[in-house]
């Protein structure tokens, strides 16, 4: 059924238009200076495919009015982030921002603290943060437990572990001196947690603590301090790095091919490139340069000067409201010679690059069709083998640019589900892979599979929800070869041909090979 814009009632005020489909979900949302026109041009017969298709799937569309553009604007992308409309723009670099958390404990942990999607914090404890990219990989939990010489065990045991053998735990499941100096610790790092300066007082602390231990010739404790000042070594470096003033420039490249944009960027600390990233949209509606940009400084530092291949529309707009979150002036501009055009001439270099390797068709195929956000570069794909109670296994494949990554792959010995039941077992090994990778603060897949039907799905995506993620799940049933979506009635039939097909078809066969290969090799070791 097609929608008939005539029927509705438009305002010529600016604000911003909700796009909704058959099932009330908002699929995209965009701004304009005077609704009326805006809306009614996409329902011109001109527009590109990618436009026409979000076109076909609109339903009804919903006007909240704003006094004026640069509300909008703001609306817009708060809007965006609490909806993630398909048709829009996402970046997915939330892992450049990270949290911590120390729990609510009686002997405290330190976890990576993650959040809903609307933006709530899960777990009970203090949440500290955040840190971006740079400071976080630096700022790894890992490090810094065992500077503070913080528990990692989930539960409490009753004797010491090998971290206290490593000398990375002082041991306050057993030792009573240890617990004692253990709230001493917790307290330590959360001063360094709170903020840059505190590093340096611990330091200091710390160096007279050993030098007073050396004097009292307490040579274990001076040593285990020692141990500690070295750790926290690399860690002050690199927060010195993070927060230098010289680092106020960012530079950005955009192309823009087959309807959809790759925007590749540089960060510069002290003129030298720290950082870089690839971003990619689809030209759909108000999709744009310009939106991509205040997308991207809404969860990112910002910097004095933007440098740009090409000039955002809504240039001024952008530059007042970039210049009123930061606190000082911001400006957007286009180099034209010197070291900084250089800089413009090598990311796009970079990006044609990707493009004249024409990435995967058939990844780009998958993105269309089960509607990412993202092109899936990682696919992750789970089986269970099941033969008998003892037998019971799981597997994961890892695809990484449409190809297998054979040192991603995983094997799982079922541990808590008995008898012969699929769902479970699935559940079970999704759940214990992806609280790893959380615990690990690792990177996490733009896509997983399921070799299955609904039921394999629906356990999957509870155990994913568990977690609190909402990771793009499919699943994949043998019979007929349908694609299963959480919260679809019916299956897509993706034609034979296909190369997402194939893609898709590979990842499984590739881990239902390698679960039943650890099977074989379990129920030959049991007969032996």
């Amino acid at each position: 059924m097609t929608f008939e814009i005539s029927k509705l009632i438009i305002p010529t005020d600016p604000g911003i238009y909700l796009m909704k489909d058959t099932d009330g979900t908002i699929i995209y949302i965009g701004k304009a200076k005077n609704l009326k026109n805006r809306v009614k041009s996409y329902f011109n017969k001109n527009q590109n495919y990618k436009t026409q298709k979000l076109v076909e799937n609109i339903s009804d569309i919903e006007f909240v009015l704003t006094d004026n553009e640069s509300e909008a604007f703001l609306l817009e992308s708060n809007m965006i982030k609490k909806y993630r409309p398909r048709f829009n723009i996402e970046l997915k670099d939330q892992q450049r921002y990270t949290y911590l958390r120390i729990s609510d404990e009686k002997y405290p942990r330190l976890l990576v603290s993650r959040r809903t999607r609307d933006g709530k914090f899960l777990g009970k404890g203090k949440t500290f943060g955040p840190f971006t990219q740079g400071s976080s990989k630096l700022l790894t939990i890992g490090a810094l437990r065992k500077a503070f010489q913080i528990r990692i065990c989930k539960t409490l045991p009753k004797k010491v572990c090998l971290e206290y053998h490593l000398g990375n735990c002082e041991g306050p499941c057993e030792f009573k001196d240890a617990q004692e100096r253990y709230s001493k610790h917790v307290q330590a790092l959360q001063d360094v947690l709170k903020g840059k300066n505190q590093t340096q007082i611990f330091i200091k602390k710390l160096e007279e603590e050993m030098q007073q231990a050396a004097e009292l010739q307490q040579f274990e404790r001076a040593k285990d301090i020692r141990d500690t000042l070295i750790r926290l070594g690399s860690l002050q470096t690199k927060q010195k790095m993070e927060y230098v003033e010289n680092s106020d420039e960012e530079y950005f490249g955009v192309i823009i091919q087959d309807q959809s944009a790759t925007v590749m960027n540089f960060r510069m600390i002290n003129g030298v490139i720290r950082d870089s990233d690839k971003f990619f949209y689809d030209l759909v509606g108000d999709n744009s340069f310009s939106n991509f940009l205040y997308q991207y400084y809404s969860t990112h530092k910002i910097p004095k000067f933007v440098m740009v291949s090409e000039l955002p529309e809504n240039q001024k707009l952008l530059e007042s409201l970039l210049s009123e979150q930061s606190g000082f002036d911001v400006k957007i501009l286009t180099p034209s010679r010197g070291k900084k055009k250089e800089i413009i001439n090598l990311l796009l270099k970079n990006i044609k690059l990707i493009h004249s390797k024409g990435g995967n068709p058939g990844l780009v195929e998958l993105k269309e069709i089960l509607g990412l956000h993202v092109i899936p570069n990682i696919i992750e794909c789970f089986d269970v083998s099941n033969h008998g109670e003892d037998f019971a296994v799981g597997s994961m494949s890892r695809f990484i640019g449409g190809i297998p990554n054979k040192d991603g792959y995983r094997k799982f010995k079922i541990k808590t589900v008995s008898g012969r039941d699929d769902f479970a077992m699935i559940g079970e090994i999704i759940k214990r892979r992806y609280y790893a990778l959380l615990e690990e603060n690792s990177q996490l897949p733009d896509l997983i599979v399921i070799d299955g039907g609904k039921g394999q799905l629906g356990s999957a995506v509870k155990s994913l929800e568990s977690l609190g993620l909402n990771l793009p799940c499919i699943s994949l049933a043998k019979e007929n070869e349908e694609v299963y979506l959480p919260k679809h009635k019916n299956p897509i039939v993706i034609p034979k041909y296909k190369a997402s097909l194939k893609i898709l078809q590979h990842a499984r066969d590739e881990t239902h090979r390698f679960g039943v290969a650890y099977n074989r090799t379990i129920r030959k070791n049991q007969i032996k």
